[in-house]
């Protein structure tokens, strides 16, 4: 089943929030499916958390509906709300060990010993920790205690668990590790994943759906994919990933002028003439002899990367960020071939 077809489970309609005057939501639209893993992604202040914390009844809108399979929760305390968080401060009780912090919530709701003990022991190995029961949590490693806290909202069987920067804690080896294992995990219980994150890697590693956010309001919701090879806007296209963005010209259909020269393309649908903003993804610049292109520059700087060397080259007035395999030394003149089907045109955003 793709993620057309399946139900919706968390709607937000119109939904509006101000803090202190500063509006954190602007009557935003939203649907979350059933069993999708959605990440909400924008720099600090965007309003992704706040968003969460609607959700999972931390806080409620000013305006606006939130629907939990089709019926309204507007008022709902969180404990009675089908969701469990999981935040970026793991909240672990120190006193108690892997077992009893696990087992709590499940104690609170007076089940008995003999399930909780099951359910510990199947979690603790969903989260590849059986065994560690009794291990006090302070002798756990940062990944170790994040587990941990996932596998205390899971024992809950919650039909969707909010994550809000679960791994922003972490090393970037453990943090690469942990996105991997989330992934598996979610897609093993097949329960609703919605993630918060200001880090563009860890949204396109494990979303089914990404959700970009500027400001209170949403600037684009796609795939992975989607949202880095047709970014909306010039925000998400500098957000997700990095860009060489340039004005432009859309003369006609397929026919884009930027940089002084005129360049095939593969959109349509804008007006003849008109003033566009054009995205082109560093990596999908040759580096080609400067005669056989009808764009050339010098290279200014480059930098090895690891997998590939990232240089800067000036051409017609503009610095282009290009991703290679091949170096191309400071100094050089070459040539810039971009194939139409790199080229990515925008329209001009209104101006504030």
């Amino acid at each position: 089943m793709n993620n057309e077809t399946k139900e919706i489970l968390i709607e937000l309609v119109n939904v509006s929030k101000t803090y202190d005057s500063t509006d954190a939501l602007k009557a935003i639209n939203l649907y979350i499916r059933r069993n999708e893993f959605l990440t909400l992604l924008g720099p600090s202040g965007c309003g992704k958390t706040t968003t969460l914390r609607l959700i999972g009844g931390f806080e409620e809108p000013d305006s606006g509906e939130i629907l939990f399979a089709g019926k309204k929760i507007n008022g709902v305390p969180p404990y009675k709300r089908r969701v469990n968080t999981v935040f970026q401060k793991y909240a672990l009780f120190p006193h108690m060990n892997v077992f009893e912090n696990i087992a709590f919530g499940l104690k609170i709701k007076k089940v008995e010993p003999k399930v909780i003990k099951e359910k510990v022991e199947r979690i603790l190995s969903l989260v590849n920790l059986a065994g560690y029961e009794s291990r006090a949590v302070n002798s756990l490693s940062g990944g170790q205690q994040q587990r941990i806290a996932i596998a205390r909202a899971l024992v809950n069987e919650p039909e969707v668990l909010l994550l809000d920067e679960p791994l922003g804690a972490l090393d970037l080896k453990m943090r690469q590790e942990m996105q991997i294992e989330l992934k598996n995990m979610q897609q093993r219980l097949g329960i609703t994943f919605v993630y918060v994150t200001h880090d563009q890697e860890e949204a396109l590693t494990m979303s089914d759906t990404i959700v970009v956010m500027r400001d209170g309001a949403i600037q684009q919701i796609g795939t992975p994919i989607d949202i880095y090879n047709e970014p909306k806007n010039a925000f998400v296209a500098d957000f997700i990933g990095e860009s060489n963005i340039i004005s432009g010209v859309m003369l006609r259909d397929y026919l884009v002028q930027f940089a002084d020269s005129n360049f095939e393309c593969v959109d349509r649908g804008f007006g003849e003439n008109e003033p566009v903003d054009v995205v082109i993804r560093p990596e999908d610049i040759k580096i080609v002899s400067a005669e056989d292109s009808v764009l050339q520059g010098e290279v200014k700087s480059a930098i090895f990367k690891g997998v590939h060397y990232e240089m800067i080259v000036q051409s017609n007035g503009f610095h282009w960020k290009i991703q290679s395999t091949a170096l191309a030394p400071p100094g050089r003149k070459i040539g810039l071939k971009i194939e139409p089907n790199d080229i990515h045109i925008m329209r001009k955003a209104p101006a504030a």
